[in-house]
């Protein structure tokens, strides 16, 4: 380590106030240049005193600095609403000091100085905590602010009214007390100010709670640093105490797209196209190619447009997103964009009290804008229809998985007053329901932009990935009771059946196709193949096992119970094979979800076995092997399973799919041979999809050959 100036040679004077000095130049950036550590407690930190320190911390970083910063994040209304609802407090804060640390880093300067702690975070030599008070079961915020500089032996403390903000050090007027440990008359008050950091930063302080935030902002400051990279320009301050400037903020409410967020040139011709249509459209974008940011950058931009027409316009933006987990996925990204959006789920008299507030909020113009997530669920009922009915300005709709709103009780539920609507959807055609389809697009209108995976893997967006088909027979007994099931099938389509009953899983033509599917979908002989493909993988992480819903429909007609397939794959996933899992279904509770998620993500986990969950719109980017026990005929289910794998990840070059085909058992009775034939024909068509843009297309067809000389089906 360099020679380090003794910290009491650093000139530190025992107070400074803005009218006869510059708390930057004067006092900060000396300090910092003669000290080893730097510790900081303050209220409301918003990382962007990095800026204002510049090139100190390139300074201090070479010579081996570290620190430890202590903070307390601002509450919006809706955060201290969620903490009365019950809702986990640590993951609260930790979402309300990002949200702090992605405004502050809409100023380039804030987002270079807090690039360049990447460095000490990765070296371990920076550290972030929250701080907040808790007394009698009431959560408020902490306001203290003080300093500690350390060099030596010697210690240089400080508190007084700056803020780690922008304005907090040039632009206001501030002051500050200093004392310095060599001074007689200041050696106590210094040795208390440390003492009183030390005792906050280990949890020790009565009334107050801390709490770990590295790990949390490491993602901010990653982004900061790619995003600034090489930006010399932006170390250097404003001259002559003059604030930093930043950006024009839009109106409270309002959505803006993060200066850091990297808009790719397709996701800007999805929104131009919405924008030509007058606001209204349908984007067909493949899993895992940014629907979500696409369709809020189209919202800021919807949004700027209308206040450059009219500054006093309001516009409310509702998401419609089809279950809980992915409506909290939808806030974090909305708070990205500079709103805390209200979600809109479970109790009506958790959520609606706040919505009206929303409402009248903006009929009086005490906001221009605001964000409401819901399930589809609360969407179709009656609390949010009325809310829906009370609102008489400009509304935004976007429907996420739009195809769900084409469904008979939802789509006579979507709103005729919403001005500008837009849907998202990899796959919007409804299967088998041609009126559902059509009234989607009667809707929302026509298909403005569409990006299949083909294109999504030429340009990037996912990545590349290989294609093992593996064949499955049927039992005899399984066998048996497809032929059975589908000739139950085909005398009801004889006989007149609405084939729109395909849809309704409560009609008899229904159930029955529900039944023939589940007979592939939990074919018995799928585990032993199961098992020798996961054994080949045994020592690898990141791996999704999409399992069959419910049981063996073979249980159901002997009236027996058993395991689920689902509970087979995690003993044997688990209890045989010994590795890391867990299981992610609808019985899985919100918070636990979330922590697997994390956790996979991590690499703490070697398997997920899921059912449903994961077919829409869940981000599992680091998921690199997926074994698909159970596909469904329907394009959108296998689809949503491919796409959930194809996400980029750092590090990630490529995924693996494993897929679990069934085939008739050879040799089977020829009165059945047209039947199995229907079956292969089925199952191939997904094959035929899933190996067009696998690398190893010409291994994988070569798999089917036998089975499809067998069957005379050259021409699937």
């Amino acid at each position: 380590m360099a020679d380090v100036p003794p910290l009491r040679d650093c000139g530190a004077e025992s107070d400074y106030r803005s009218d006869r000095s510059s708390l930057v130049e004067d006092f900060y950036l000396p300090a910092l240049a003669a000290s080893t550590s730097y510790d900081r407690a303050v209220g409301y930190f918003a990382a962007s005193v990095i800026a204002t320190l510049g090139q100190g911390i390139d300074e201090f970083a070479v010579r081996g600095g570290s620190m430890r910063i202590i903070a307390s994040p601002y509450l919006e209304p809706a955060d201290i609403k969620d903490i009365e609802d019950g809702y986990e407090l640590r993951e609260i804060l930790q979402r309300a000091a990002l949200r702090d640390l992605e405004q502050a880093v809409e100023d380039q300067r804030a987002a270079r100085g807090l690039g360049k702690l990447g460095r000490l975070v990765a070296e371990g030599r920076v550290d972030f905590k929250l701080a907040y008070v808790e007394e009698r079961g009431r959560v408020g915020m902490y306001h203290e602010k003080i300093g500690v500089f350390r060099g030596g032996r010697d210690i240089v403390a400080f508190k007084g009214s700056a803020n780690e903000t922008r304005s907090g050090l040039v632009g206001n007027f501030e002051a500050i007390e200093v004392y310095r440990s060599w001074d007689p008359r200041d050696t106590d008050r210094a040795a208390r100010i440390s003492k009183d950091f030390e005792d906050l930063w280990n949890n020790c302080t009565p009334k107050l709670r801390v709490v770990p935030f590295t790990e949390a902002a490491k993602v901010v400051i990653e982004r900061s640093a790619l995003a600034t990279a090489g930006r010399y320009d932006l170390d250097e301050l404003p001259t002559g105490g003059a604030p930093i400037a930043t950006a024009p903020q839009p109106p409270a409410g309002s959505l803006a797209i993060p200066q850091s967020l990297a808009v790719r040139d397709y996701q800007k011709e999805a929104v131009q196209n919405w924008f030509r249509n007058q606001g209204r459209g349908i984007l067909r974008m493949a899993t895992g190619t940014g629907k979500t940011l696409t369709a809020l950058s189209a919202a800021a931009q919807l949004g700027s447009f209308l206040r450059k027409n009219d500054d006093n316009a309001p516009l409310l933006t509702i998401v419609v997103a089809p279950y809980q987990h992915l409506v909290d996925q939808w806030a974090k990204d909305i708070e990205w964009f500079g709103v805390t959006p209200l979600r809109a789920y479970e109790s009506a008299s958790k959520w609606s009290p706040r919505a009206h507030n929303l409402l009248q909020n903006l009929a009086l113009g005490g906001t221009r804008g605001g964000v409401i997530v819901t399930t589809n669920a609360t969407f179709g009922g009656d609390s949010f229809q009325s809310l829906l009915d009370a609102y008489g300005g400009q509304l935004l709709l976007i429907a996420d998985e739009a195809h769900n709103l084409g469904a008979r009780h939802l789509r006579t539920q979507l709103p005729e007053k919403a001005q500008y609507r837009l849907g998202l959807s990899a796959t919007p055609e409804r299967w088998f329901d041609e009126e559902g389809t059509d009234a989607l697009t009667d809707y929302f209108g026509e298909i403005v932009f569409e990006m299949g995976i083909g294109e999504a893997i030429r340009r990037g967006a996912l990545c590349r990935y290989t294609y093992t088909p593996v064949l499955v027979e049927l039992d005899d007994e399984e066998a048996e009771l497809y032929a059975d099931t589908s000739a139950k099938i085909a005398r009801l389509i004889a006989a007149g059946t609405d084939l729109r009953e395909t849809a309704d899983r409560d009609s008899p033509l229904g159930w029955l196709l529900k039944k023939r599917a589940d007979i592939i979908g939990h074919a018995r002989g799928k585990m032993e193949i199961l098992r020798t493909e996961i054994e080949k993988r045994r020592e690898s992480s990141h791996q999704l096992i999409y399992c069959a819903e419910g049981k063996h429909p073979i249980l159901h007609e002997q009236g027996t119970d058993g395991p689920r397939q689902i509970d087979q794959v995690m003993d044997m996933v688990g209890n045989e094979l010994h590795m890391t899992a867990a299981r992610y279904t609808s019985e899985t509770q919100r918070p636990a979800r979330q922590d697997i998620l994390r956790r996979f993500e991590r690499n703490e986990l070697q398997v997920i076995s899921s059912m449903r969950c994961l077919d829409e719109g869940v981000d599992v980017p680091a998921a690199r092997t997926a074994y698909l026990l159970a596909s469904s005929s329907n394009p959108r289910q296998f689809i949503q399973r491919r796409g959930r794998v194809l996400r980029k990840a750092p590090g990630k070059e490529r995924a693996d799919i494993v897929d679990f085909v069934v085939v008739p058992p050879a040799g089977g009775d020829a009165i059945q041979y047209e039947t199995e034939r229907s079956l292969l024909r089925r199952e191939l068509a997904r094959v035929e999809e899933f190996a067009y843009l696998a690398e190893n297309e010409a291994v994988t067809l070569d798999v089917l050959r036998p089975v499809r000389e067998r069957y005379g089906l050259f021409d699937t």
